[in-house]
């Protein structure tokens, strides 16, 4: 009877070890997981070049850039940008000469990565011949100015 209680004693010490054991084992190898990568925050918004042309195709480039028109050319002004903004207003001036105003116009886009914006002049009975400029601005501030030449 002895034998049988050492042996009983035994394994009720066992089963309670081996018990233990795996639930050490369970909390050990338990990790929390791995945080989500961090992506970086995408650029601000600016404007990375102005091009002149006398036609743009369907992505809003000028096809050939140009500094020099005809009186009767159609002007495009082919702003490419950078970057993100929940709200951007970009706002085309076209003066003639000594800062006489020819045209304002603006376009309201929310990039969300690079963009194209196209701004344009026409004029059927002609432009005065002599020199121009178009100054973009983005959001009110200066961000870039081309001059041409109207012959």
């Amino acid at each position: 009877m002895l034998r049988h209680l050492s042996v009983a004693l035994c394994c009720i010490l066992l089963a309670a070890a081996c018990g233990r054991s795996d639930e050490t084992k369970t909390g050990a190898t338990t990790e929390a997981p791995a945080p989500p990568p961090v992506s970086a925050a995408p650029a601000p918004f600016r404007v990375a070049s102005i091009d002149l042309g006398k036609a743009v195709g369907p992505d809003k480039r000028v096809a050939a850039p140009a500094s020099a028109f005809a009186p009767t050319d159609t002007i495009y002004a082919s702003v490419a940008s950078e970057g993100a903004a929940a709200s951007v207003t970009l706002t085309a001036r076209w003066t003639y000469e000594d800062g006489q105003l020819v045209n304002e116009s603006s376009e309201t886009l929310a990039p969300s990565g690079p963009a194209v914006t196209e701004f344009h002049i026409e004029k059927p009975s002609g432009w005065p011949a002599g020199k121009y400029k178009v100054e973009i601005a983005a959001n009110g501030a200066p961000s870039g100015a081309r001059e041409f030449e109207v012959r």
